[in-house]
């Protein structure tokens, strides 16, 4: 059976749990990056949480360039160089700095003149540099308050432990997601806010449907020696493997059709929305496979009940590797074997095996065969 073919019917195998030092190194090898873009290149916040003006024209003449609109702009008056988007083929948005009114008048009046459109055509937007520290606030506080709601909840349905290794996958989404976005350079605006907070809601579905199967898995797991916590962690993550990529397929083909088609045929407002989604629906889908249960397992593997668990397990696996133990009995002249079945072990402990559960097979100690005689019979016996 082709490794597609299982997959597609959920009978992988793949020690994902096993193998967590690895996906750990992946994950903070892109988390360094991110911090890199976040520190040295930082985001490039909108006016819209900075404050700033904003002028938006459109039916410009064939041919006007990115440029050419910056040029004329600053000519007016503006001191910074301005953030200019060209949306299709003859619409402008130009981004400057918060300006006075007089300031303002001779932008609108200088994109009239130079581009042939009406002064009254040209769009006016102002954002107060407060106004936007107030909306950056908010922004953080509304994340805080989710994030404490998030464990709360998880806490409740599952345990602390769980919730934990759901707000690693968040913060290691988010992080991600922010340094990316930094790297590339993409203004950050209220439709970035938003595709945040969609993978935020995707990353916890994701994470908390393994979760949930994972819980399954491990009822009454303690009590036994069938697996360990991690054995029944990777069994879950195996079992809800081809959901979670599913899921991410569905989610990853709409957005990329916006980011790689949508925006070079002309919708560039959507590249924020799209990028942010792109590179969090990625992100999510890994840290819910790859970080958040292997989290869940180091934290669950240091409680007493489930070191005991391991160690019974261990023990159990040795002595199926031994194979069967031949003892020879004194003073009866008989050697017997003793096996074990592995299915007797469904509920073992790590006390010594018991004689009762053994299976114990004997056979007699055949004769010695006396000498013949010189006429082929047995010696001792008299010829009649």
């Amino acid at each position: 059976m082709s490794v597609f073919t299982r997959l597609f019917n959920g009978q992988t195998t793949y020690d994902f749990i096993g193998e967590r030092k690895r996906w750990y190194a992946v994950s903070a090898f892109f988390i360094a990056l991110s911090l890199v873009g976040l520190l040295v290149f930082k985001l490039n916040a909108g006016i819209d949480f900075t404050g700033g003006d904003l002028y938006d024209f459109d039916k410009a003449p064939a041919g006007t360039t990115v440029e050419q609109v910056q040029t004329v702009v600053q000519e007016a008056g503006v001191k910074a160089t301005p953030r200019v988007t060209k949306l299709g083929d003859d619409r402008f948005r130009v981004e400057t700095e918060a300006l006075g009114a007089e300031t303002t008048d001779k932008v609108s009046a200088a994109i009239s003149r130079e581009f042939k459109v009406d002064q009254a055509d040209v769009g006016i937007k102002s954002t107060g540099a407060s106004w936007g520290s107030q909306v950056t606030n908010k922004a953080i506080r509304s994340l805080i308050f989710f994030l404490i709601a998030v464990f709360i909840y998880i806490s409740w349905r599952f345990e602390w432990r769980m919730a934990v290794g759901a707000l690693a996958a968040l913060a290691h989404d988010l992080i991600i997601t922010a340094g990316i976005y930094a790297l590339v350079g993409f203004e950050v605006t209220p439709s970035t806010v938003i595709a945040l907070l969609t993978i935020l809601g995707y990353s916890l579905y994701d994470t908390v449907v393994v979760f949930d199967k994972l819980r399954e898995n491990s009822v009454g797991l303690a009590g036994g020696s069938r697996m360990t916590y991690g054995q029944a962690a990777n069994q879950a993550v195996n079992q809800t493997l081809m959901r979670s990529i599913n899921t991410s397929l569905t989610g990853l083909i709409p957005v990329g059709a916006i980011l790689f088609v949508g925006v070079p045929l002309g919708a560039d407002t959507l590249k924020d929305l799209g990028l942010a989604l792109f590179v969090g629906l990625i992100a999510s889908t890994y840290s819910s496979i790859f970080f958040a249960t292997p989290i869940v397992v180091e934290l669950k593997e240091r409680e007493p009940q489930y070191k005991a668990l391991a160690q019974r397990v261990l023990a159990r696996q040795a002595r199926e590797r031994t194979g069967p133990v031949r003892e020879t009995s004194r003073g009866t002249g008989r050697v017997a074997t003793t096996s074990t079945v592995a299915g007797d072990l469904a509920d073992d402990s790590a006390a010594p095996l018991q004689p009762s559960a053994a299976v114990a097979s004997t056979r007699p100690v055949a004769r010695p065969v006396r000498p013949k005689s010189k006429g082929g019979r047995p010696s001792g016996k008299k010829r009649r």
